[in-house]
């Protein structure tokens, strides 16, 4: 197994892109809000330096916002965030991490999105495509549709 996976110091995996692409076909993303240039899955993307948490998803133009954010100690407040971009209108699908005895699940994401759990582990890849051995975790996809906000 790859030691970054079980690392603390890891938080950025990146998508799998097959597994993005699925997700792509039913929601025609059009920006990623928590990328890096080498990682962004679309065209329109937020990195750290511009920081995906504090700036407006609105630039989606109406588009869907695909996340899968850094799993480290933020998370919460990215959740938080996604939870409220879609009480603006946004569609906001997250890929994280299926943990339901956090505060941010029982908060944000119990009974206000749609939540469908990823069949085994992933296979995350690290930004240049090589792939990881499967992740320690369990993974769940977060659907808040912004049309139908919970």
């Amino acid at each position: 197994m790859n030691a970054s996976l079980l690392s603390s110091k890891k938080m950025d995996y990146c998508t799998p892109q097959d597994f993005f692409d699925k997700l792509n076909q039913e929601f025609h993303f059009t920006l990623d809000a928590a990328a890096t240039s080498k990682s962004a899955k679309c065209p329109q993307y937020y990195t750290p330096e511009t920081d995906g948490i504090k700036s407006s998803w609105s630039i989606a133009g109406g588009g869907a916002v695909f996340c899968n954010p850094p799993y480290g100690r933020k998370i919460g407040k990215w959740v938080r965030k996604a939870y409220e971009e879609s009480r603006n209108g946004t569609t906001v699908v997250l890929l994280i991490p299926a943990r339901t005895d956090t505060a941010y699940f029982h908060d944000y994401i119990y009974g206000c999105a749609e939540i469908r759990f990823v069949r085994g582990r992933l296979h995350f890849t690290d930004e240049d495509g090589n792939t990881y051995d499967r992740a320690p975790f369990p993974s769940m996809v977060v659907i808040y549709n912004g049309n139908r906000v919970g």
